[in-house]
């Protein structure tokens, strides 16, 4: 009978990285043509992007906001790109934010049913503080509704927004 235990011994070091069960990564949804398919909506028709920095996914975000919710998402990246030039951008929790690098977020957006959400960090310092409360203290919310966007008070408040120390998340 042959031993087999120096054998295993002298392999083991060897299989145990070759072997070593690792978690597979999701791959990105491709479309016939090769290109990526669009976004997952979560509930109320939140796009679903994953996290990362820079302008690419948060148009990403944008260009999946269903219906005419996608031209608000345009006019307040626009708005917001206008008021604050290089201005810092990503997304997190499937929502887009927008900040002052270093400085952190000033504010996001994120889609529900019915309306667009934009979350002021600071929106209790802003002048005229925006209209939705917040459980936590120094946040403020500003609903848009389809026919309901003022954007002159929304630029106003971003570049209010904008100069406030920014929340680090």
């Amino acid at each position: 009978m042959a031993d087999h235990t120096s054998e295993k011994s002298a392999k083991a070091p060897a299989e145990r990285g070759a072997t070593k069960a690792t978690k597979p990564r999701k791959a990105t949804p491709k479309l016939q043509s090769g290109k990526a398919a669009k976004p997952t909506l979560l509930a109320g028709g939140n796009p679903q992007i994953g996290k990362a920095e820079g302008d690419a996914p948060v148009q990403a975000y944008i260009a999946a906001m269903p219906g005419w919710k996608s031209d608000i998402g345009r006019r307040l990246d626009a708005i917001i790109v206008r008021t604050v030039p290089g201005v810092h951008k990503a997304v997190k929790w499937n929502s887009p934010f927008y900040g002052i690098e270093g400085q952190g977020w000033f504010l996001s957006f994120h889609v529900f049913t019915r309306y667009v959400k934009v979350t002021f960090f600071r929106g209790t310092s802003l002048r005229p503080v925006p209209p939705g409360e917040s459980k936590h203290k120094e946040v403020r919310y500003l609903d848009i509704y389809e026919d309901q966007f003022d954007e002159a008070q929304f630029a106003a408040w971003v570049k209010q927004a904008s100069q406030l120390p920014g929340e680090r998340l």
